[in-house]
C-alpha cells in the first residue's frame, strides 16, 4: 500500500507539474509588443488554424514558408534606407582614388553635402552610386568592408546602431513564426550580399534564407586563390514585380505568409494569396511621428519617395483582407531599446 501511495504521489505530482506547464505556456503571449488588437489576432489566428492538426486549414510544416520584406517592415528606412548611407559613406571613403567624381554627379553633390541634388536623379543615380561603390572587389572583401561600417554607423535622428533600428514587434513575430514550424526569409529590394552578414544576428534569419537585389559576379583566380568579383553591372532588382521571380527562384516554394509596407511589396503579397488553402498577407502603415516616422502618402500622411504606401495600396489591403498595421495603435513600442 505505500508503495502504491508513493507511485500514486508522484503521478500526481507529474499530472500538476504538467498541467502548470501547460497553463504557463498558454499564457505566455508570444507577442508582447502588440497592443491587443485585430491586427494581432489575426497573426495569432492564422497561425494556430495553420498548425493545428486535424484543422481544415492545417499546413504542413515544409510548407510553412514566411517571406519579409526587410526595409520598412524589418527595420527603419528613414529618413532614407540604410543601404543608401553605406554607400554614401563609401564615396567619401572612395573619393581621394576618383578626384573626377568633384565634378561629376551624383557624386559631386554627395561629397557636397547636397543629398536632394544627389539622389534627383532618380532610379539611374542610385543604380550609379551602388555600382560605383559596391563593386571592384571579392564578395569576401565586401562582407568585411558592409560589416566594418554597420560596427560604426549611427542612424541620424536616434544616434542608435543601425542594427539597433529594427522593430521589435517584428523581431517577435519571427520568433513566434518559428517556434510554429514556419521557415523565415528575407525578400528585399536590397542588397543581397548587404544583407546577409548580419541577417542571422540581428534576425536571426540565416544567409541563405536571404534574397535581394544583385549585381553580376564572377569566379577568378587571384594569387592562386578562388574568389567572386563583384562588377559593376546589375544582375538582377528583386523588387516589385522582381519578388515573386525571386521567391519561385530562390526558394521554390510559395509562401503561406508574407509581410511587407509599401507598394514594391504588392506583388508579393498578391503572389503570395494567389496560392491555395489558407495565406496571411500584412502591411506595416507607418503613422508614429513621435516614436518613428510617419509617412504614406495613404489617410492623409505625407508622400516620400521611399516606401510609398499609396492610397490605391490601402484600398486594395482592404478589397483583399489583408491586416494592415498601424505602428501607432497596434504597437506597444518599436525598437527594442
Amino acid at each position: 500500500m505505500k508503495i502504491l501511495r508513493v507511485r500514486d504521489l508522484i503521478a500526481f505530482a507529474l499530472l500538476c507539474a504538467s498541467t502548470l506547464a501547460a497553463g504557463t505556456s498558454l499564457a505566455a503571449d508570444p507577442l508582447p509588443s502588440w497592443n491587443d488588437g485585430a491586427a494581432k489576432k489575426s497573426i495569432t489566428e492564422f497561425v494556430g488554424k495553420v498548425t493545428r492538426p486535424g484543422s481544415p486549414d492545417f499546413v504542413p510544416a515544409p510548407e510553412r514558408i514566411a517571406v519579409f520584406d526587410n526595409d520598412g517592415t524589418l527595420w527603419t528606412e528613414q529618413p532614407l534606407p540604410v543601404q543608401l548611407y553605406f554607400a554614401i559613406d563609401r564615396v567619401k571613403a572612395l573619393a581621394p582614388q576618383h578626384p573626377e567624381w568633384k565634378t561629376q554627379e551624383p557624386f559631386a553633390s554627395i561629397l557636397k553635402g547636397d543629398l536632394k541634388n544627389a539622389l534627383a536623379g532618380g532610379e539611374h543615380a542610385l543604380v550609379e552610386l551602388v555600382m560605383a561603390t559596391h563593386a571592384g572587389m571579392t564578395t569576401d572583401e565586401f562582407e568585411t568592408i558592409v560589416k566594418d561600417w554597420l560596427a560604426t554607423a549611427k542612424h541620424p535622428k536616434t544616434g542608435k546602431p543601425f542594427t539597433e533600428m529594427v522593430y521589435q514587434p517584428m523581431l517577435e513575430v519571427l520568433a513566434y513564426l518559428r517556434a510554429n514550424g514556419f521557415k523565415t526569409f528575407i525578400v528585399s529590394g536590397g542588397g543581397i550580399e548587404f544583407m546577409r552578414p548580419w541577417s542571422e544576428a540581428v534576425y536571426g534569419i540565416p544567409p541563405e534564407q536571404v534574397i535581394g537585389s544583385s549585381i553580376v559576379t564572377k569566379f577568378e583566380m587571384r594569387d592562386g586563390e578562388p574568389v567572386l568579383v563583384r562588377l559593376p553591372e546589375l544582375n538582377f532588382n528583386d523588387d516589385k514585380a522582381g519578388k515573386p521571380v525571386a521567391i519561385h527562384q530562390h526558394i521554390g516554394r510559395r509562401p503561406v505568409m508574407a509581410f511587407g509596407n509599401s507598394n514594391g511589396d504588392q506583388q508579393m503579397l498578391e503572389y503570395t494569396q494567389g496560392g491555395s488553402g489558407a495565406r496571411f498577407m500584412l502591411l506595416v502603415f507607418h503613422d508614429d511621428e513621435q516614436r518613428e516616422y510617419a509617412y504614406g502618402p495613404a489617410r492623409g500622411l505625407r508622400n516620400v519617395a521611399v516606401g510609398a504606401f499609396t492610397p490605391e495600396l490601402d484600398e486594395h489591403a482592404r478589397k483583399d483582407g489583408w491586416t494592415v498595421v498601424s505602428m501607432k495603435g497596434d504597437w506597444k513600442r518599436v525598437f527594442p531599446r
